[in-house]
């Protein structure tokens, strides 16, 4: 019998393997599914098939010995690949600012891991930072769990959130093969440690293979298998659809104008989403744009749209799309990653990126949701070292950015002019970089859209 564990961790982990066809597909391959939640069992209002079940896990805090060798592993992660950008600018942007107790002793990490950071050094790191939970009533909880569900197969929706390190730590204990889908397509080259090792994994493409083999050579190839990313596969289910006059009446759109859609990253990254909304909003106001064109804004699902009320006064023209994402647990260590959407929301998304002309946004992956569309898309990186915004210029540095910002599938903006000639440019002639898209595309997602679920199901059956 074959059953299988899905541990689902955030609101994008429910996102896209609750809202995809992903449990439809596993259900046929697998004779039960239980999913371990890091949500509540009450999100779960989708009708799933009859043999999957739902079990909310409780909610691990770690000690202050368990968050020191986790944070010593991940530092000396960061220090082992600091030649690469995104590596390096995590581990700056990381050194603590003052001098608490915590701070001194991240600094004292940061100190030790300069010299010694070798996979042996991280393996010492991981392995006392799970001896330090390894009797916690929370890890015993899990071991239970697993003791009694006995799957033949756990699979983690996510590979980095360090409060599911104990739920890995069980699996192992009873020797249950685990296998984790890389998350992110910057996850590998500019973020810390995984949570542990596992013995399988599923990436976006050939080229995230490459990086996990290159920043995990104790990984073995034949682990590794290319599925594509099930965050895309709405876009090719039919119960998100939706008609383009819906779509239209629904944002208050005119018909006759050319739309551009400002997608915002969080606050956390977007700091100068105000400042390119407003270049936006006053270059169609002051007709500096060729075309006759409106603006639609969607802010980041992290967060509301309480910083843009400012905005929202200045320009009362601009339409507004705040995602549908209903914070479900607040008393938690990452409150963000309990925030999950609705179908509405995906729907919502899919239209914008159907029938808008145009997308703006600062180095987000949602370049390639856009892409899929083959919609033009505009980078804005206003901030520099040196002009008092916030430095988002650096981020063309990243790894799995650098290649977008010199594939030419995007046009890069540093300020207003650029951003208004860009846009016009892309209103006039939206088909020009086809081709440049198409290739990136390719490169990022190895895989079609459709039967994603159904390959990610096929593979765990294979390793169950």
């Amino acid at each position: 019998m074959k059953k299988l564990g899905v541990v689902i961790t955030d609101g994008v982990g429910f996102r896209n393997f609750i809202l995809s066809d992903f449990m439809k597909e596993v259900s046929l391959q697998f004779n039960a599914v239980v999913v371990y939640s890091g949500l509540p069992k009450s999100t779960y209002q989708t009708k799933l098939p009859p043999n999957i079940t739902i079990k909310e896990l409780e909610v691990f805090t770690e000690s202050k010995l368990t968050w020191f060798f986790r944070k010593w592993k991940e530092v000396a992660h960061l220090q082992k690949f600091k030649a690469f950008y995104g590596m390096n600018d995590n581990l700056v942007s990381g050194y603590p600012k003052t001098n608490s107790l915590r701070s001194l002793l991240v600094k004292g990490i940061y100190f030790f891991t300069r010299f010694v950071h070798s996979d042996a050094s991280i393996s010492v790191a991981e392995k006392w930072q799970f001896l330090s939970f390894s009797n916690n009533s929370v890890t015993e909880s899990y071991l239970k769990l697993l003791k009694d569900d006995q799957p033949t197969h756990v699979f983690f929706t996510h590979q980095r959130p360090p409060f599911l390190a104990p739920f890995l730590v069980a699996a192992k204990q009873l020797k249950i093969p685990a296998s984790t889908f890389i998350f992110s397509w910057d996850n590998l080259a500019s973020k810390g440690r995984m949570l542990g090792t596992f013995d399988h994994f599923l990436v976006w493409s050939e080229l995230m293979k490459d990086e996990l083999l290159h920043f995990y050579p104790k990984v073995k190839k034949e682990n590794v298998k290319v599925v594509g990313t099930p965050q895309f596969e709405p876009y090719v289910m039919p119960k998100y659809e939706t008609k383009k006059e819906d779509f239209l009446k629904k944002f208050q759109l005119e018909s006759d104008k050319k739309v551009v859609c400002y997608s915002c990253a969080d606050v956390s990254i977007g700091k100068n989403d105000p400042v390119v909304i407003t270049a936006i909003a006053n270059a169609i106001r002051s007709n500096a744009m060729n075309s006759e064109a409106q603006l639609l804004v969607r802010t980041s699902p992290a967060e509301d749209d309480a910083r843009f009320k400012a905005i929202r006064e200045a320009f009362p023209e601009i339409k507004w799309n705040v995602p549908k994402w209903t914070l479900t647990r607040e008393n938690h260590s990452e409150s963000w990653s309990q925030r999950v959407p609705n179908e509405e929301d995906i729907k919502d998304l899919r239209a914008i990126l159907e029938y808008v002309d145009l997308n703006v946004n600062m180095c987000s992956t949602m370049s390639l949701d856009f892409m899929l569309f083959n919609k033009p898309v505009i980078n804005t990186v206003f901030g520099n070292e040196t002009n008092g915004l916030y430095n988002d210029q650096r981020f063309l540095n990243y790894g799995h950015y650098k290649k977008v910002a010199e594939s030419g599938a995007v046009t890069i903006a540093k300020n207003e002019e650029e951003l208004i000639a860009q846009m016009n440019e892309a209103l006039a002639n939206p088909s020009e970089r086809t081709a440049q898209r198409k290739a990136m595309i390719d490169l990022q997602i190895s895989k079609d859209l459709v039967g994603t679920s159904k390959r990610i199901a096929e593979t765990l059956s294979q390793w169950a």
